[in-house]
């Protein structure tokens, strides 16, 4: 049993559309879903390569056009800029801090540092989820 071109890509966009529930992609599944379906209609009229072609360029301009609704997060915002570290923070390494009550991976920003475990520290920024952090012995000094 072969099944005809029109299934494959009514399955393939419902495939991908029940995808985006499972694991959130920002709608991108569920937009190159849309964009399979669209082509399940007109696959009768077009050869295999221009199906995939359509879908292709449909899903890349759809995608491009659903960015304006799909709000971006904001990046959190650091109440407190205090924190004390669990373990000792060696120069380019990265080690624990005690930050809002939760054990994080910090690194020193400069990295020619080392911070002594129970020191407290001030939070200069993040990149992931890993804090920058200074001693404060240094920003007072």
């Amino acid at each position: 049993m072969t099944l005809s071109p029109m299934t494959v890509w009514l399955l393939v966009g419902i495939a991908l559309c029940l995808s985006e529930v499972v694991i959130p992609t920002a709608f991108i599944a569920c937009v190159m879903g849309i964009s399979a379906l669209v082509v399940a209609m007109v696959s009768p009229f077009l050869p295999l390569n221009l199906q995939v072609l359509l879908w292709m360029g449909l899903s890349a301009l759809l995608v491009w056009v659903s960015r304006r609704f799909v709000r971006n997060r904001p990046e959190r915002s650091m109440d407190a800029i205090e924190a004390e570290t669990l373990t000792e923070i060696l120069p380019g390494q990265v080690g624990r801090v005690l930050y809002e009550g939760n054990s994080w991976a910090a690194k020193c920003d400069d990295e020619s540092v080392t911070i002594a475990p129970q020191e407290r520290v001030y939070i200069v920024g993040r990149r992931g989820t890993t804090l920058m952090v200074m001693p404060q012995r240094l920003i007072h000094s």
